[in-house]
């Protein structure tokens, strides 16, 4: 009911009870009851007024009211508004404001029973919800007994859009004792209004949005019909605010309940690899070691110049590459495993670059590796175990990117901090498209030199994890020099953090 019609319901209430009490009074009078009992009853007469109507403003109307009919129909002169008896005034004055005063606190105690009767009913609500939203499995679940709260609360249409990360968006409206699942289609634009509102809510063509946030991002948009009053909304404003709180945060135990489960079976899945690796790994290591001792004994039993020669030697460096892979992923599996212990001691990087190049020359006699070290001789905190396998690493990876004919350099300069180690090359550089994903476990290129083995995307992703333990920093790019790719890490030369 709108408050014209209130109004008017209100006024009609309040003539018709005075009315009534003047024809009871009017019997009254035909049966020479006294005075008083009219005046008594005109009280009773305030008193249904302040009862069936709403606010102050009615009672006090009707004392008045009743003191004039009073006057006008049972005090001599009859029918006018004069008095011959001066006495009568006071009779007048004491019974207006003994009016007043009645309807003001049968008003006021009315008041009291319907704020204390709104304040229960909020509460159920506001129980209920929390209740209902504790129990909730899923996110429509928490949809569905959202826009049910509200809809009970305002008494009208309730629509809610879940617009979070966790799956596609869903909206669930109430009307009156349905519920309704509709498509959204505009997201990306309901997200970007809501995201950066300044405002308590957002009127629409047909509701009033209010956002949902939860502690990271955007969570829903809760829609209310237009047909709301005003008046009633702004009354619930208090209730609303923390019906939203609550769903926000039974969304954000939501989100975070899914994203846990992701992760768990993301370590599972990833756990399950690791020990097929390490059992791949395990499997293939002894045959490997086999091959290439037997290929290296018959090299040396044969003559140098004998054919065989070349296949042998052939056979040997391909069990070597793939031992070198092998041992790159019982080092990846280890590290994800936690158990490599960076254990750090104070060594010269140049003995360990000097050890890594002459490994990598062992391995490819007609490659030549151009070193370059400075001067001065400074002392680092490492594992030079483990920073060895990083520089073979890369000069393994800048073997396969290039020509024989084609330059390799390694080279390492000090600053006040820390020292940089650069391996750089001439070769074919690396492509765009694989610059953001150079240490991502299993990526390899898809750009390699036709005489290439291609390796499985583990090298990299080692060399990074060594060398965040040691607190240092690794990057790769295409030198801006001349042709080539550039990978350049930093070790500190204090003591700093140790993790893996």
């Amino acid at each position: 009911m709108n408050k014209k019609n209130e109004w008017l319901l209100d006024v009609l209430k309040l003539i018709g009870i005075v009315f009534l009490i003047t024809v009871l009074g009017q019997i009254f009078k035909q049966y020479e009851f006294p005075e008083t009992n009219i005046v008594v009853i005109y009280l009773l007469a305030v008193l249904l007024v302040a009862r069936f109507t709403n606010g102050y403003t009615y009672g006090i109307l009707s004392a008045i009211l009743s003191i004039v009919c009073f006057n006008y129909f049972f005090t001599a002169p009859y029918h006018t508004l004069f008095v011959n008896d001066p006495s009568y005034l006071i009779t007048f004055f004491i019974m207006l404001i003994t009016s007043i005063l009645t309807s003001a606190l049968t008003t006021k105690e009315k008041l009291m029973t319907k704020e204390a009767n709104d304040k229960g009913e909020e509460t159920q609500i506001l129980y209920n919800l929390s209740s209902k939203l504790s129990d909730a499995a899923d996110l429509e679940a928490v949809l569905k007994v959202t826009v049910e709260s509200i809809s009970q609360l305002l008494q009208t249409s309730v629509g809610c859009i879940y617009v979070g990360e966790q799956k596609n968006p869903v909206y669930v409206q109430q009307i009156e004792d349905r519920q309704i699942h509709r498509t959204v289609t505009n997201v990306d634009e309901i997200v970007k209004t809501y995201t950066n509102l300044r405002e308590e809510y957002l009127e629409d063509l047909d509701s009033f949005g209010f956002p949902v946030y939860g502690k990271e991002h955007l969570l829903a948009i809760i829609k209310i019909d237009l047909k709301v009053e005003i008046d009633c909304l702004k009354q619930k404003k208090k209730l609303l605010h923390s019906i939203i709180e609550n769903v926000s945060m039974a969304m954000d135990r939501i989100e975070i309940t899914i994203e846990r489960v992701k992760d768990k079976e993301k370590m599972e899945r990833e756990s399950q690899r690791a020990n097929l690796l390490r059992s791949i790994s395990h499997d293939l290591r002894t045959p490997l070691s086999g091959i290439m001792g037997t290929s290296e004994m018959l090299m040396d039993m044969m003559d140098k110049k004998d054919p065989s020669q070349s296949l042998l030697q052939g056979i040997y460096q391909d069990a070597d590459w793939l031992k070198s892979l092998v041992e790159n992923i019982l080092s990846l599996t280890r590290i994800q495993d936690g158990k490599v212990v960076i254990r750090k001691e104070m060594e010269a990087i140049e003995e360990v670059i000097g050890s890594a190049v002459s490994h990598i020359e062992r391995v490819h006699p007609y490659r030549e590796i151009q070193v370059e070290i400075p001067d001065e001789f400074c002392l680092v905190p490492m594992d030079a175990r483990l920073i060895e396998q990083v520089i073979i690493n890369l000069l393994d990876n800048a073997i396969k990117h290039t020509k024989p004919e084609e330059n390799i350099t390694i080279s390492t300069y000090y600053t006040e901090k820390e020292v940089v180690v650069r391996v750089f090359d001439e070769g074919e550089g690396i492509a765009e498209e694989d610059l953001s994903n150079l240490f991502k476990i299993f990526y390899t290129s898809n750009t390699h030199l036709s005489d290439a083995k291609k390796g499985i995307g583990l090298g990299l992703t080692i060399c990074e994890t060594v060398i965040k333990a040691h607190g240092g920093t690794i990057t790769g790019k295409n030198r801006t020099d001349s042709k080539g790719a550039e990978f350049t890490f930093t070790l500190p030369l204090k003591e700093g953090a140790n993790h893996v």
